[in-house]
């Protein structure tokens, strides 16, 4: 039997139905994203090929008025700089487009509160936040309509607050950063920690610490996630008398400082410093020797996280929390120490 010839003009859900041989709120159903335990996958992708056979393109205008909605979400996070957040951007943003949403972004001073007069929250259907406590987001929480409550999931963020949650696998990346570099031999670790005190640096220095074995943290200090504030960390973690064999950051741009600063003392790496970062963001590549690192998924991360937030606005059901797992990258800075 052929298919019905194409409509003259935009084509309609109803030229859709037409087109699949289905009822049209079928084809509602299905390409609304609510067709899960209701329409089978068989007929899924016949309306699906049909929508795609036809260019078939929602009305997102009609439809947005329909639902109260602005088709537009707000990405949180609490740098623009930073390259890790750009990745997670791009994916959040590459999502979006193609659920026909758009994304406003919100840049917090490293997890502050938001500011309530800064935006509009009849603007924004949901909220998308990276790498920051739930606290600072209570003006958000409470400022949406009807219910009360603005659509949010937390990225890279402490789960069972009751909030979904899209978190990499932290701590699984410091277990390995800890195995890799004791199995090396090194027994005198240097911890450079961030200033900034979220879940996330603090599930990845927990969990370092409890792998380390037979392993000792005998310096630590904290700086920005900056090259400079990398550098003046390292200078002080380096001076002491008992010199670590090995230095463990939170961060590949504060890994960098480190290799700055102990180039300043005349210290090589990784003959006389073994140095290990975290991320895998384009500075773990620019170094010489390049960087030991744990690699994370910051574009899935986004991307992940806003798959979880349009669902949670379509169906009211974001699914599980979600863990990401990453990757040890083992490059040129770190070898076995060389006996004192």
């Amino acid at each position: 039997m052929s298919s019905p010839p194409p409509p003259a003009g935009r084509p309609t859900s109803k030229d859709v139905a037409r087109h699949a041989r289905v009822s049209q709120s079928t084809v509602s159903l299905v390409l609304a994203g609510k067709w899960r335990g209701r329409v089978s996958p068989a007929t899924v992708e016949t309306v699906r090929d049909a929508a795609a056979a036809l260019g078939y393109r929602p009305n997102t205008s009609a439809r947005s008025l329909r639902l109260g909605r602005t088709r537009t979400v707000m990405l949180v996070v609490p740098v623009l700089t930073s390259p890790f957040f750009g990745a997670v951007h791009s994916g959040a943003a590459r999502v979006a487009a193609e659920r026909d949403f758009g994304v406003v972004v919100y840049p917090t001073l490293d997890g502050a509160d938001l500011a309530p007069n800064a935006f509009s929250p009849a603007a924004i259907d949901g909220v998308l936040a990276s790498s920051m406590a739930a606290e600072p987001l209570d003006v958000l929480r409470s400022a949406g309509p009807g219910t009360g409550h603005l659509p949010l999931v937390m990225l890279d963020s402490e789960p069972g607050h009751g909030l979904p949650t899209v978190n990499h696998d932290v701590a699984e990346g410091m277990r390995t950063i800890a195995e890799h570099v004791v199995g090396l031999g090194h027994r005198r670790v240097a911890r450079l920690r961030a200033t900034v005190r979220t879940w996330t640096f603090e599930a990845r220095d927990a969990a370092f610490r409890a792998a380390l074995g037979p392993a000792e943290v005998i310096a630590e200090a904290c700086a920005p996630l900056t090259l400079g504030g990398g550098r003046e960390a390292a200078l002080r973690l380096l001076a002491a008398p008992a010199r670590p064999t090995v230095l463990v950051c939170d961060d590949d741009l504060q890994a960098a400082g480190a290799y700055k600063a102990a180039r300043t003392l005349g210290l090589r790496v990784p003959e006389d410093l073994s140095v290990t970062g975290f991320d895998d963001m384009r500075y773990a590549r620019v170094v010489e020797p390049e960087l030991t690192t744990f690699r994370l998924p910051a574009v899935e991360l986004g991307a992940r996280g806003m798959t979880a937030l349009l669902d949670l606005l379509d169906t009211g059901d974001a699914g599980p929390d979600v863990v990401l797992p990453g990757e040890l990258v083992i490059r040129g800075s770190t070898a076995r120490p060389v006996p004192a």
